[in-house]
């Protein structure tokens, strides 16, 4: 039997109906049993237990919180059980679960990829079997939005704006930090405002702009 003719016990965690019943019989239709197709993350952890799959697909938002209960649920089941192939399913890239997941276990058996795949009918189904026997498949977005998590996000910033930055941390006012450095407030001001949008600090209340730049130095 070829690996695209393996019939996968498969257990579905997708809250929308209509997605959840598109991909039982997208899955049906090559082969793979649905043993079980649930709607929220602690389902899904109960199913795993029910029917021990040979596969789990899940989608990242789930009830009650529609944020990362899905991600979050498959982590911990990686964490339970390393060696079950778990395939994610998402609109986005939750960058923070998304690592967490492809280290789980060893690395091995372990897929994530933007549902903007699933309409590429044979990539999916080339994808779930390559899950199932142990491969790793990672959408390309995914890809790239997590190397840009890990990349130092001061290293866009110069030197001096590094140096005025520093001073943020601190505790300096702008008027001290224009002492310091022997410029205007006004050029201190504009170099604050350079970093906070090279930070990629959305606009928002400015001193709480400034803790979160100083806090992104600190870990930095």
């Amino acid at each position: 039997m070829s690996r695209t003719d393996r019939t996968l016990r498969v257990v579905l965690a997708e809250d929308g109906v209509l997605l959840r019943e598109g991909l039982i019989g997208l899955l049906a239709r090559f082969g793979h049993e649905v043993v079980a197709a649930v709607g929220d993350a602690d389902a899904l952890r109960g199913a795993v237990a029910a029917h021990g799959p040979d596969i789990v697909v899940t989608d990242v938002r789930m009830p009650p919180g529609f944020q990362d209960e899905g991600l979050r649920a498959a982590v911990a089941l990686r964490a339970e059980r390393p060696a079950l192939p778990v395939l994610v399913l998402s609109q986005y890239v939750q960058r923070s679960y998304a690592a967490d997941l492809l280290d789980a276990g060893d690395g091995t058996g372990v897929g994530y990829l933007l549902k903007d795949r699933v309409g590429q009918v044979e990539e999916f189904a080339d994808a779930l079997v390559r899950v199932a026997d142990g491969g790793t498949v990672v959408d390309p977005e995914v890809v790239r939005q997590l190397l840009r998590r890990h990349r130092d996000p001061l290293e866009a910033l110069t030197p001096r704006e590094r140096e005025v930055l520093g001073l943020v941390a601190e505790g300096r006012s702008n008027g001290a930090i224009a002492r310091r450095l022997v410029v205007t407030e006004a050029a201190v001001g504009k170099h604050i405002g350079n970093i906070l949008a090279k930070l990629d600090l959305p606009p928002a209340e400015d001193t709480h702009r400034r803790v979160l730049a100083v806090l992104t130095y600190l870990r930095a």
